[in-house]
């Protein structure tokens, strides 16, 4: 039966029935993550991406206290052109449920109402993690403490290199969440292909991913996997080129007195202004490539389990 808040797409209801190949995709990207219309216009290529691979998009949202699952053409224009939709992650859920109010998911919040709807695999840009500086601030992605528990896989390119990637991979190795490096050895670190630090597996290929996440349905361990899958090589920005952006991103942070939760959508936009908008290219090239892989996982996961 389905979840009474959810209202799952027409598509995606019969799909789930038939046990058809879903992917789930965050709403974050469109409602908050770029200007419109280039929103509007990624979001239908990340569908677009999954569909090629033999699977079906189910973009998340909140519209008026209720959580799609798998929206339609008037649902993703309402999400890229509403400037009044908040960002909600997994602690929004209740209080936007509550009061009918909208939403766009993030990954925690996506990851909650893809696990209610069913949904094994979903794809995103990246995944928050631990900020710099967290031994002062305690900042950690809620994305983080959501892949121990929740059992759905998420395919990104690694974490934005804004992060303390370390501290990132350790909490991630605490809580038992395996790394899967698809086609790497290494982790990704979003516009770059290799952070330089070591992932739990690597895996080649969709059928091996569906061979572990098969495995994790058996013995019921209860937690995400993240399937880091780097940004294609004719995409990728120079690793130098990132960390001169974003050195004097935090130094202008730092001096205009910006933080909290206000630091990472300031430093966002200002490597998009100090790498001449390549970063936001690189961003939305990365974002379909994970829908892409992760379509075809999910044919593959929907094999193995047939």
């Amino acid at each position: 039966m389905t979840h009474p808040d959810l209202i799952l797409g027409a598509e995606i209801a019969d799909a789930l029935a038939d046990r058809h190949p879903v992917v789930a995709l965050e709403s974050t990207i469109i409602a908050h993550g770029m200007p419109y219309p280039d929103n509007l216009a990624t979001a239908r290529a990340l569908e677009d991406a999954v569909r090629q691979a033999g699977a079906l998009p189910a973009t998340i949202a909140i519209f008026d206290g209720r959580i799609h699952v798998g929206l339609d053409a008037p649902g993703l224009e309402r999400l890229a052109g509403d400037p009044a939709i908040a960002k909600a992650s997994r602690r929004d859920l209740p209080l936007l449920v509550a009061t009918g109010r909208s939403g766009a998911t993030t990954v925690a919040a996506t990851m909650v109402a893809a696990h209610l709807a069913g949904i094994r695999v979903f794809a995103t840009g990246g995944i928050g993690g631990v900020h710099r500086g967290v031994e002062d601030s305690l900042d950690i992605s809620a994305d983080l403490p959501e892949l121990a528990r929740t059992p759905v896989a998420v395919v990104c390119a690694g974490a934005k290199s804004i992060l303390d990637l370390p501290r990132t991979l350790e909490f991630l190795e605490t809580w038992s969440v395996p790394v899967i490096g698809y086609r790497a050895d290494s982790f990704p670190a979003f516009w770059v292909r290799s952070s330089g630090l070591p992932v739990t597996l690597r895996a080649d290929n969709p059928a091996e991913v569906a061979a572990i996440l098969r495995a994790q349905d058996r013995l019921a361990l209860g937690h995400g996997t993240v399937i880091a899958n780097p940004i294609p090589e004719a995409e990728a920005l120079p690793a130098d080129e990132i960390d001169r952006a974003i050195a004097t991103a935090l130094e202008e942070a730092a001096s205009r007195g910006i933080a909290g939760k206000e630091t990472t959508p300031f430093l966002l936009a200002r490597i998009v202004e100090l790498t001449g908008s390549r970063s936001l290219q690189a961003n939305i090239a990365l974002a379909r490539n994970n829908a892409r892989t992760a379509g075809e996982i999910a044919v593959a996961y929907a094999n193995e389990t047939s």
